[in-house]
This record gives C-alpha cells, structure tokens and sequence, in this order.
C-alpha cells in the first residue's frame, strides 16, 4: 500500500535536490530569464554531479532523465519506491529553484524518458549517455498525437524520414531528438514509432528558436527533416505494426513524462507558496493552520486554499511515479497527476502574484517569473483539455472514437 510521506531512502536525494535548487539555480535564475537563448554553462558541472550520482545506484534515480519499469526479482505484493518516485521528487525539488534550467541540463530531456520507456536492452546500453530532446508536436497537428504526418519510409536498412517538428525543448542543445513519425498513414495511428536520430544526421536541420512566454532559459526549437536517414536499428522499441494496440507503445512514454512535468509545476507551485508567506507576513499577514479560513483575513484564507490545491496536485503525483514502481497501469493516474498539477500550478503562481501586489508584478521578486514558467506546463506533454479526455475515457470505458 502506498505511503504519501518522502520515503526515507530517497530522503537524503530530496534534500540534495533543494540544496542545488537553492544554491546554483536561483542565483542565476533571473540572469538565464533575461539572457534568452544563452547557454547556462554552469549547468555543466551540476549535470556531471547528477551523472555521478546516477551511476552509484545508490539514490535510485536522479534528475529528470527518466527512468524504466524494470521486472524484479521481488516477492509478489513487495511495495517498491523506486526511480520513478525518486525522479519526481526530486525534480519538484529542482523546480523549486529554477523550471528553465532543469529542462536546460544536459542529458536529463523529456527525449531521455522516451529511450527509458520504450528502447530495448540494447539500445539503452547503446545510448547511454545521450542528450535527447522529444519532438512530437507539428504545425497541424496541436495536441492531436494520433493525427501525426511526418512520414518513416523503409529503404534497406535505414529509415527515411520527412516531415517538420516545432516546440522542441532543447532542440537545439540536444545531441539527438527522439522523432514521432508514421511508418503507413493509412493505418493511422496504429503505425505511429519513435526513433532516435542524431542532431549531426545529414537532413535534420534546427529551423530557429521560439521566442517564449516563460521558461526562456530553456531552448525551443523549430526542426525539419528532409530526407533524412536514420538506420533501422535506431527505431525505439519493436518495428512490428500492431493494429490492436494501437500505437500504446509510444503513448506508453507519456506515463512516464507526464508525472514528470506534475512534478515541475509542483515544484514551481512551492516556490510561490514558500515566498508568498513570507512576504505576507513581512506585511504582517498572520496564516495559522489550526484556524479555520473564515476566521482569517482573506488574504490568508486564500493562501490556505492554495496550499490545499497544491497539496492534492503533489500526492496524485506521488501515486502515478509510486504506481510505475510497482509496475501497475498508471496512465489514468498519470494524466490526473499532469492536469490536477498543471491547473493548480498556474492558479498558485498567478494567485501568489496577486496576494503580493506591486511586489508580485515586479521583477524585484521571482514571483512574476514563475508565474510565466508554469504555464507551459499546464501545455506540454498534453493540454489540460487533452488531460481530461483521457480521464473521461478511461473512467467511462470509451475509446478515443467514441468519446472527442
């Protein structure tokens, strides 16, 4: 049965994180912010810390590289709080300093997760070591994953593959881009695969950068492929088209992202939170736990409300990551972790800049910032609206068909 504390295994992990969240990404968050597009080298010996960490085993996963449902060898019923839990533990922790630059940190992409979910033995051993971006959406298709028109043609032993990808995080950064393209448009959604193509393959080409809302430490990238050759060893997972299941394997990345990104905006959320009591009760704003809200000034009765929003939006997090540990189903879980956290993530911020006034608008405090860096994370890896579709079909045992 799942225990919603921080297990004490990844305690020392958790606590690591909000160490380096506090002392290296927020003095330079606002620098990075305005600095848009600018590389944060600092990232660099973070990044080989986080790699050292990793290869010891001894935390079970760190930063936001993703992790795999793994067989184990453990007795039936044996509760696990493995990688997953750890990984959005910690990445809450890391958001709490700066969203921008955690997705900025070499080797730890959204495209890391998508190898992690879905590449075979082989593959993880052969791209150990990778900065992968995920490049899914299209200038067609929005949030309509199934509606994806960049095309994989089959010629010997490589793959062709045309076709245009925008709003990739790290795509320019990256060393290579997990790629969402159909092998037969005819069979639909069915014959949807990933590949993983390297940033130096002749016919990838970065187009420009996304000038952007928030998250600016972050690149975003246009990206084009023409004719671009990647050999058949590098689609992720099996090549067979199965028209029964749809393409689940490659939504099966999404069960591992999707809880990620929660964790961001929870972590984001917490800053907020954090900062916003203390300049509240600088101001002389009293927020007492044992009082009912209706007892309190408005001020603190909706700070109570926020910090209960946020408290729900962390532990759907906390099940979905714990349910990939123990190797259960958790895509339902999954999207109501990612719209529960997204939604309250862009309350809290925005609510937060309200409660502070002239202090919240301004750049004298993050408060501002923050508010801008969560609202993409109620938009990628599926919009809220996309979220509660796949809640509804799920819970009413409708298909994608059946229920739009």
């Amino acid at each position: 049965m799942i225990n919603l504390e921080t297990p004490r295994k990844h305690a020392g992990l958790v606590d690591q994180a909000h160490q380096l969240a506090m002392n290296m990404l927020r003095p330079i968050s606002r620098k990075y912010d305005r600095a848009e597009h600018t590389y944060p080298k600092e990232l660099d010996m973070l990044a080989a810390l986080i790699d050292g960490v990793s290869e010891t085993g001894a935390t079970g996963g760190a930063g936001a590289g993703g992790v795999r449902r793994e067989t184990s060898s453990e007795e039936p019923g044996t509760v696990r709080n493995g990688a997953n839990l750890a990984s959005v533990l910690s990445v809450a922790e890391m958001c709490w300093g700066d969203t921008a630059l955690l997705l900025s940190m070499p080797r730890q992409g959204l495209g890391n997760s998508a190898i992690a979910s879905v590449a075979n033995e082989e593959q993880l051993e052969r791209y150990k070591g990778t900065w992968a971006a995920m490049a899914i959406t299209e200038p067609g298709t929005g949030s309509d994953s199934a509606n994806i028109t960049t095309t994989a043609v089959k010629d010997g032993d490589e793959y062709v593959i045309n076709g245009e990808k925008i709003y990739v995080t790290s795509g320019e950064r990256a060393d290579s881009v997990v790629v969402w393209a159909t092998l037969d448009k005819e069979l639909g959604r069915a014959a949807i695969k990933s590949f993983l193509v390297r940033k130096d393959n002749p016919g990838l080409t970065v187009e420009r950068l996304e000038h952007k809302l928030g998250i600016r430490a972050s690149d975003t990238a246009a990206i084009t492929f023409t004719d671009c050759r990647v050999p058949a060893e590098d689609l992720l997972g099996s090549p067979e088209i199965d028209t029964k299941s749809g393409f689940a394997g490659a939504m099966a990345t999404f069960d591992n992202t999707r809880p990620l990104v929660a964790a961001m905006a929870v972590g984001c959320a917490r800053a907020s939170l954090d900062l916003t009591r203390d300049l509240l009760e600088q101001a002389g704003v009293v927020i007492d736990h044992d009082r009912p809200p209706q007892s309190q000034s408005a001020a603190a009765a909706t700070f109570l409300r926020l910090e209960a929003d946020w408290e729900g939006a962390k532990l759907l997090m906390m099940q979905a990551a714990w349910m990939a540990d123990n190797r259960l189903p958790n895509s339902l879980e999954a999207s109501m972790a990612k719209a529960k956290a997204g939604r309250v993530g862009s309350d809290v911020t925005l609510s937060c800049v309200q409660l502070c006034g002239t202090l919240g608008y301004s750049e004298a405090e993050l408060l501002e910032k923050w508010a801008r860096d969560s609202k993409i994370l109620d938009i990628f890896e599926g919009t809220q609206q996309i979220q509660q579709l796949i809640v509804a079909r799920r819970i009413l045992g409708l298909t994608s068909a059946e229920l739009r």
